[in-house]
């Protein structure tokens, strides 16, 4: 079965930086779009972040543009987020998410048909 495991997050004073890696089993890593969510506290889940298969194509939720960054290594099977200049606002549960039927995933959370359990993130003032 898919398999989504999140890992990197943790607590980091506001202006820190954390790198997020999603490692993803039972499924063709290099044929699947990849994304990055979260879901702040008593919040709705946002997209944060997405990649093609190639990595050749990114996209980014405007409040994350130029501090988050997205890649991937399709020889790890991971995707990773790179965090810098963090804000409070960015705490949150950050989940990783694949959908196989696209070359690129796009901002919506109701098209990726898979999803890890997510990491937290928690950036204090």
């Amino acid at each position: 079965q898919v398999q989504l495991v999140e890992s990197g997050g943790g607590l980091v004073q506001a202006g820190g930086s954390l790198r997020l890696s999603c490692a993803a089993s039972g499924l063709t890593f290099s044929a699947s779009a990849m994304g990055w969510f979260r879901q702040p506290p008593g919040k709705e889940r946002e997209f944060v972040a997405a990649i093609s298969w190639s990595g050749g194509s990114t996209g980014y939720a405007d409040s994350v543009k130029g501090r988050f960054t997205i890649s991937r290594d399709n020889a790890k099977n991971s995707v990773y987020l790179q965090m810098n200049s963090l804000k409070p606002e960015d705490t949150a549960v950050y989940l990783c998410a694949a959908r196989t039927d696209a070359y690129y995933g796009g901002t919506r959370a109701h098209d990726y048909g898979y999803w890890g359990q997510g990491t937290q993130v928690t950036v204090s003032s």
